[in-house]
C-alpha cells in the first residue's frame, strides 16, 4: 500500500477488475470472528458474492446435496481456542465435537471427518499427543471415523501453539428438511440446557477466577440428542448450535433468514447460578456467550411438548426448556420479555466479547 492507503500497481489491476466491496473497516478486526454482525457482513459482502450458488446461499451449518440418490451434508470449521486445554475439554475435543454438531444441525448422521493441523514450531510434543488422543476419544464417543488429513508447521511465533481444521460428511435422514426459511409464527423455541457455559469456562481460566463449583466447558457431541429428537417422529423446522455469538446471535440470524420475529421469556432461559455470577464479575451478557454442547430447536407448536420430553430424557437435554416462540410481529427482530415485565430487543452480537473461544 502507498502512504495514502492506495494499492500499488499490482493491486490496481486486481481492484480494477474486482473492486473491494464497501465496508466500514479497512482491516480485519477480532470482532469479524465473533459470530455476530461483523462475521455476517464479512460473509455477505466479501465471500458470498464471489461464490454464490444454491448450496452456499442458505449459509447454514453445512451444505446439503444429493449424490447417487443419497442426501449428504458437508461441513467444515477451524478452531483457535486459547488456552488449548481448559476445564471440561481441549481444542481437540472442540474440533471433533464442532463438526459433528454442525452435521447434526443439518439433520444428518455424522459419518467421517478430516483434520488439518497447523502446528507452531516449539509446541511440546506431549501437548500435541494429548490433543490427538483427545480427538480420538471424542470421535469414538460420537461414532465417527477420521479418514484423512494434513499437517503443516509454521515458524515459532507465527501461530498460537496449534490451530485445527475439521471437515465432515454425514447422511441426512429421509424426509428431514432443516431450513431456517421453514420457521413459522407459532413455532416454539427450545434450548437444550444451561447456556454460556463454554465461554465462561474459558474466561475463568484466563482471568484466574475460582468458584465453589468449577465451571467446565459443555463441549459434547450432540448427534445422540438429535437422534432422540427425530425418534419422536415430530416435525423439526430448525436446529442450530449457538456457538460463537451465543444464543441471541443465532436466533437473530434465523429470524432474519425467515423474515419472522421471536419473543423470548427471560425467566425461562436456563442459566446456572455460577455462570450468572461469573458474567456479573466479568461484565458479560450470557445471551451472547459461546456454547459448545447446546442446541436450539425450533418446532411446530403441536410437537414441542413431545420433543421437549424426549430431550429431557437424554443426558445432554436434562435441563432443556421452551424459552419462547416465533411471531409474525416485529419481523427480523428478537425481543425478550424481561423478569420485570418489560420487553427489550436482543440483537446479534455487534462486537467481540470473548476472543479465541472456539
Amino acid at each position: 500500500m502507498s502512504d495514502k492507503g492506495r494499492p500499488e500497481v499490482g493491486g490496481n489491476l486486481l481492484m480494477g477488475s474486482c473492486p473491494l466491496p464497501r465496508s466500514d473497516y479497512r482491516e480485519i478486526v477480532l470482532a469479524h470472528g465473533s459470530g455476530g454482525k461483523l462475521s455476517q457482513q464479512l460473509m455477505q459482502k466479501i465471500v458470498l458474492p464471489q461464490f454464490r450458488n444454491e448450496l452456499l446461499e442458505p449459509l447454514h451449518d453445512g451444505a446439503i446435496f444429493s449424490v447417487g440418490g443419497a442426501r449428504l451434508a458437508f461441513s467444515t470449521d477451524s478452531y483457535v481456542v486459547n488456552p488449548i486445554f481448559f476445564p471440561g475439554g481441549d481444542i481437540g475435543k472442540l474440533a471433533v465435537h464442532g463438526t459433528v454438531n454442525d452435521l447434526a444441525m443439518c439433520g444428518a448422521r455424522p459419518l467421517h471427518l478430516s483434520v488439518g493441523f497447523i502446528l507452531e514450531e516449539g509446541l511440546p510434543m506431549e501437548e500435541f499427543w494429548r490433543v490427538v488422543q483427545s480427538m480420538r476419544e471424542a470421535a469414538d464417543e460420537a461414532g465417527v471415523t477420521l479418514v484423512t488429513g494434513d499437517t503443516k508447521v509454521v515458524d515459532r511465533g507465527k501461530a498460537d501453539k496449534i490451530f485445527i481444521n475439521t471437515s465432515g460428511i454425514g447422511q441426512v435422514r429421509e424426509g428431514v428438511n432443516i431450513d431456517p426459511k421453514r420457521v413459522r409464527a407459532g413455532d416454539k423455541i427450545i434450548v437444550s440446557g444451561y447456556i454460556a457455559v463454554h465461554g465462561i469456562a474459558i474466561m475463568s481460566v484466563r482471568e484466574g477466577l475460582e468458584f465453589e463449583t468449577e465451571i467446565a466447558s459443555d463441549t459434547a457431541p450432540l448427534n445422540g440428542l438429535v437422534d432422540a429428537i427425530f425418534a419422536t417422529g415430530r416435525e423439526v423446522h430448525v436446529l442450530r448450535d449457538p456457538t460463537r455469538g451465543g444464543l441471541t446471535s443465532a436466533l437473530s440470524e434465523i429470524a432474519q433468514s425467515a423474515d419472522v420475529g421471536m419473543l423470548l421469556d427471560e425467566a425461562c432461559i436456563p442459566i446456572s447460578e455460577e455462570v450468572k455470577g461469573a458474567c456479573e464479575i466479568l461484565g458479560l451478557d450470557p445471551l451472547y456467550v459461546a456454547n459448545e454442547g447446546k442446541l436450539v430447536a425450533i418446532i411446530p407448536s403441536e410437537g414441542a411438548d413431545a420433543i421437549l420430553s424426549a430431550m429431557k430424557k437424554h443426558p445432554l437435554g436434562e435441563h432443556a426448556a421452551i424459552i419462547g416462540e416465533v411471531t409474525s410481529d416485529h419481523p427480523n427482530f428478537v425481543l425478550m420479555k424481561t423478569r420485570i415485565g418489560g420487553n427489550r430487543v436482543v440483537d446479534m452480537l455487534s462486537g467481540e466479547q470473548l476472543p479465541r473461544i472456539c
